[in-house]
């Protein structure tokens, strides 16, 4: 359904399609990059580990899945429906994932998520990586906020969402179900300087 605004959009339509998804280089040697055919097995092995297996109820089980995944992954890039990045060191060595998602250019709001590989944690990469996806897409696409939320009983995802600018606004009850059953969910929120 096509609705009238009295307001013109917060983010243009068209920002995003007109070019290719960026690289985006973070603190520490760290750069996003979209995600390549030849990632597909690291992917894959990233959802064996239990603990990433514990918050994250979609799962790949092949990399044909992966790949069909990636596909997706850039159809939302052509789309403006997100974009989905490889956390890389140096662009070659796959750290982890990060993505914006929920694109909605009308009230300048999307929703990050993230996570990052065993060897890549306590080691701030998902924070320097969530901090270079945040400025670019509050000051350079001009997104007004953003959001992520995650499991109460994820600590490390909620420090990451804190050291990262992310203020808790709240706990949505009983919002989103895992393995082990429903979770409460913490609200995060960084909004752009006015």
């Amino acid at each position: 359904m096509t609705r009238a605004l009295s307001t013109p959009p917060t983010v243009a339509p068209g920002s995003l399609v007109d070019s290719p998804q960026p690289l985006l280089p973070a603190a520490g040697g760290l750069l996003l990059r979209p995600w390549k055919r030849v990632d597909a097995p690291i992917f894959l092995a990233a959802y064996q580990d239990e603990e990433l297996r514990r918050w994250h109820t979609r799962r790949p089980v092949t990399e044909a899945q992966v790949l069909e995944w990636f596909d997706t992954y850039h159809q939302d890039w052509k789309r403006e429906r997100g974009g989905h990045w490889a956390i890389t060191r140096d662009g070659r060595e796959v750290l982890g994932r990060i993505a914006l998602r929920g694109l909605d250019f009308d009230d300048g709001v999307a929703g990050a998520a993230y996570w990052v590989l065993p060897a890549a944690r306590v080691a701030g990469v998902a924070t320097r990586a969530l901090t270079a996806l945040t400025a670019w897409a509050l000051d350079e696409i001009g997104f007004h906020r953003l959001e992520l939320d995650h499991s109460t009983r994820n600590t490390a995802s909620c420090r990451v969402a804190i050291k990262s600018g992310y203020l808790l606004e709240g706990t949505k009850r009983s919002a989103a179900v895992h393995d082990d059953g429903r979770h409460d969910m913490h609200l995060h929120a960084r909004v752009r300087d006015v």
